[in-house]
């Protein structure tokens, strides 16, 4: 069993924004030999989540209003009570988006069949940006033979 490690960066839009991540992690697999094993993908930050869903423009538009209604930014959060904490100046008031981080994940799993992610007909692998806009990163670890 071999292991190959990668780190996708992504700079995101403002607010909430979705990305379809699936071609990247394709391209990473292609450039191994691996023909079965599994890809891991974990995101890095507590205001950002993975999920493997459709990738439909308006499923997408669906999910972004859902998350905003199970937290709505204009609510009021504890954690963005800045003066009473230890924050660098450019700290944001993101309480809203690490509730919305929770309710999805941070990592995802795909079996590789056949040199391919075994993902169905509709499903992609889509990265949430919830705090944007930033850079983010996302490890990427394939494990195969």
């Amino acid at each position: 069993m071999q292991i190959k490690n990668e780190i996708l960066e992504i700079q995101t839009e403002q607010g909430i924004c979705i990305r379809n991540i699936t071609p990247q992690i394709v391209k990473i697999l292609e450039a191994t030999a691996f023909k079965t094993g599994q890809v891991l993908v974990f995101s890095r930050h507590t205001t950002t989540a993975l999920a493997i869903n459709e990738n439909e423009e308006r499923l997408l538009e669906d999910i972004k209003r859902h998350l905003g209604k199970l937290a709505p930014e204009s609510e009021k959060y504890l954690h963005n009570d800045l003066h009473l904490r230890d924050v660098p100046p450019d700290e944001p008031m993101n309480a809203h988006s690490h509730l919305m981080a929770m309710m999805l994940s941070t990592s995802e799993v795909i079996p590789v069949v056949d040199g391919q992610l075994a993902l169905g007909t509709w499903q992609s692998v889509l990265f949430f940006e919830l705090d944007g806009p930033r850079k983010r990163t996302v490890f990427i670890q394939i494990t195969g033979e």
